[in-house]
């Protein structure tokens, strides 16, 4: 009977494996595999089944049928068509496919196009190239350019596997991991969410190029995805943004100034060494002649501090690395000063428009009222950002009439310096993009070679000696912003020779992956909201940022003196921060001022926070289990230094209300070795701290272990404590309770 049993189960398992098999290849399928993964396609232009054949994982989602490729037209061409069906944007689905040697040639539903995407295979992915598109048969009018706005020539419906990246276009669990990857910046790779899986796929915008891109298919084991990305990388060109994120600099964080000279950089270095920093970021106003961002542009145009030029900014650089410490560089890419070379006298033709006009009348040198053919409805009322370009004129306006005859009126001539000029009746001119950021800059035309022009006067900087860089206001890019946002910043850092270490920016598209290693960093936040923001920005997005195989950063941190209308920033705000980046691998950063450091009382301690947190990245010393439980957004947690000068991480509640509810004091109870801890300070400046406790039951330390006297109060019960720097008491004989009652009924008294 057991043998019988034995032989049903063995029959079922060869029939329901042949039905498998017989459902995943079929006559006419095609089929494209080598030791790693088997992709099929059907001969109707489905996608049908990526296996991972060392698994014999199954990654696309079953029985549903998802073009392998989509054509999308701004309105049908083909004459029988276009009578058919609405004259609107329309999507064709692919509806066979023939492989011819190494080429799928694609056909579609109603349009007479097929396209021709070659694939390669490696041992670690397969390539695919949109190479051409054919047309089948004559349309019948004068057109033979195919007429499309945007094409996906790989999608694959994948299983969700419990990871989405929604930066790398990646889809994993601890076993698999399958991407589509655009090969170069003009691939655009994106993904559709449907219900149990998501349709990663690569195509092409008619905006930015329609053949002769790439894009890649990786499937492999999770732990193996950053060294297949190095492989391809390495084989296309592309910046080793793998390699970056193995650097032994990856995590670190960094001190950021905006005012180091060679006058005060030993100032700066003091500092940046008092708290751990191993990098320092310059913004360029630090170098470079500035009035907020109304110079950007004027790139040759150092401030006096460097009378020698870069060669002043060289020496300033080495000195930093001498202290061991890496500088990085800050730009603002993408725009150009409204009081820059590039805009006074005459406006640069290269300046990006949001919409063009007409002139309807011809435009006077001293008119007031420009009259245009298109209605300007929904032209920008903002503040500044009201600025039309007529030729290299700038020109304000107050406001415009949305009904004929159309005119923008209450316009202010020469704006910014710039030269008033007449214009005849038909001349065109635009709507200056003006950044939403202070309206005291204005955004490339990024189909202009001007980003290039500002690229070679960033790598000139470079050249000085600087190792990272930020790309701030990235997102200042015209649409199609898939592309620009990520190829406004890597044609400046394809120049940047060599290339840099890391790089963060303000805002980020697929391919920035290579390059922004580090992703973002936050704007500072306010001491008493600092806490909340964090759990609110940077914490949510951290996982988000490991499913795409990197990290952010969680700064910016700002500095703030304590004074009537803040307590400032404290060592517990800064701790709060740090050790929630430090739970997912990521730094932070510190807007840093000298002056206002030297001038806040707990600057010490502080960044003696900064150096423990530093020290913990630079050894990795925080187990996967200690990430874990810092990963609780409602529980903080202190770094110790124990007896014998080694870490310890505990958490710690804060007690509130203390010295009946002044905000003067600070404090926070841990428990250590079964002992019952507080570590308190006062926020600005050194006072005492009467608290009614037994100077018995309470030892006081400047460090554990550290032991210091303690002054005895006006009664046995009460004890006297130094309120200043932090520091530490160790109690015998008291509940938790009765230690916060204690500090909640402290005083707080004068020398």
């Amino acid at each position: 009977m057991k043998q019988l049993n034995l032989l049903f189960l063995i029959s079922g398992f060869i029939l329901v494996t042949s039905c498998h098999l017989k459902n995943a290849v079929s006559d006419g399928d095609i089929i494209i595999e080598n030791d790693q993964v088997r992709l099929v396609i059907s001969a109707d232009g489905i996608a049908k089944s990526l296996v991972y054949r060392p698994g014999n994982t199954e990654c696309l989602i079953q029985g549903v049928k998802i073009p392998f490729s989509t054509i999308t037209e701004p309105r049908p061409y083909q004459n029988e068509v276009k009578l058919a069906y609405p004259n609107k944007k329309t999507t064709f689905k692919s509806n066979r496919v023939r492989k011819e040697g190494d080429k799928l040639i694609i056909g579609y539903e109603l349009i007479p196009w097929e396209a021709t995407v070659s694939f390669r295979m490696t041992a670690d992915y397969i390539a695919f190239t949109l190479k051409e598109f054919n047309l089948t048969e004559p349309y019948g009018i004068t057109m033979t350019e195919p007429p499309i706005s945007e094409m996906w020539f790989l999608r694959l419906p994948v299983k969700n596997l419990g990871h989405w990246g929604d930066w790398l276009n990646v889809i994993w669990n601890e076993k698999v991991a399958v991407s589509v990857l655009a090969a170069e910046p003009c691939t655009n790779a994106d993904s559709e969410e449907h219900d149990g899986y998501r349709i990663l796929e690569a195509g092409v915008d008619e905006k930015v190029k329609l053949t002769d891109v790439t894009a890649v298919l990786l499937t492999c084991p999770k732990d193996q995805l950053l060294d297949k990305i190095a492989g391809v990388e390495k084989d296309y060109g592309l910046p080793s943004g793998a390699a970056s994120r193995r650097s032994d600099l990856y995590n670190a964080s960094y001190y950021w100034t905006s005012n180091i000279t060679p006058l005060n950089v030993d100032e700066h270095i003091k500092f940046a060494r008092m708290g751990g920093f191993r990098l320092m970021n310059i913004y360029y106003p630090a170098f470079l002649e500035s009035r907020g961002y109304r110079l950007i542009g004027n790139y040759d145009v150092y401030r006096p501090e460097y009378p020698n030029g870069k060669a002043d900014l060289k020496a300033m650089l080495q000195k930093i690395k001498d202290a061991g410490i890496t500088p990085g560089c800050h730009f603002l890419h993408s725009h150009i000063g409204r009081d820059s070379r590039y805009v006074t006298p005459v406006a640069d033709h290269r300046l990006n428009l949001l919409r063009v006009f007409t002139l309807a009348r011809p435009l006077g040198k001293t008119d007031t009222i420009i009259y245009v053919e298109q209605n300007p409805q929904n032209s920008t009322m903002a503040g500044n950002r009201k600025v039309l370009k007529i030729g290299g004129e700038l020109v304000s306006y107050e406001a415009y009439t949305t009904t004929p005859p159309y005119s923008f009126h209450g316009c202010v001539r020469g704006i910014d310096n710039t030269r008033p000029e007449a214009r005849p009746e038909g001349y065109m001119f635009g709507l200056l993009d003006v950044s939403e950021f202070g309206a005291t800059s204005v955004y490339i035309d990024q189909y202009s070679d001007l980003q290039d022009e500002v690229a070679d006067y960033i790598a000139d900087l470079w050249d000085a000696g600087f190792e990272f860089i930020y790309f701030d206001g990235s997102e200042g890019v015209n649409p199609p912003f898939w592309f620009h946002v990520a190829n406004a910043q890597w044609r400046v850092f394809s120049k940047l020779k060599p290339e840099p270490i890391f790089a963060e920016g303000a805002a980020k598209t697929h391919f920035s992956w290579h390059m922004l290693t580090g992703g973002n960093a936050f704007d500072v936040f306010p001491p008493e909201k600092l806490k909340e923001e964090t759990i609110k920005h940077p914490f949510r997005e951290a996982p988000r940022m490991r499913d795409n195989f990197t990290r952010l950063n969680f700064g910016w941190l700002g500095y703030w003196l304590p004074d009537e209308n803040t307590i400032g920033t404290q060592p517990d705000q800064l701790e709060f921060v740090t050790s929630k980046a430090a739970a997912w691998d990521c730094p932070v950063s510190i807007h840093a001022y000298p002056e206002t450091l030297a001038r806040h009382p707990r600057t010490e301690d502080n960044f003696e926070v900064f150096r423990r947190w530093e020290e913990v990245r630079a050894k990795k010393w925080l187990t996967e289990g200690q990430k874990k439980m810092l990963q609780d957004p409602e529980q903080e947690f202190t770094l110790l230094l124990n007896e014998n000068n080694d870490f310890e991480l505990v958490p710690c509640d804060q007690i509130k209300n203390i010295a009946r509810g002044s905000r003067e004091v600070i404090a926070f109870t841990f428990r250590r070795n079964r002992d019952l801890y507080a570590c308190y300070w006062h926020i600005s400046g050194d006072r005492k701290l009467e608290l009614p406790i037994k100077a018995a039951d309470l030892t006081l330390m400047e460090n554990l272990g550290s032991t210091i006297p303690v002054e005895a109060g006006e009664n046995e019960a009460v004890t006297v404590l130094p309120a200043g720097k932090r520091r530490y008491i160790r109690v015998r004989n008291l509940s938790l309770s009765d230690l916060q009652t204690a500090f909640r009924n402290a005083r707080i008294i004068d020398f």
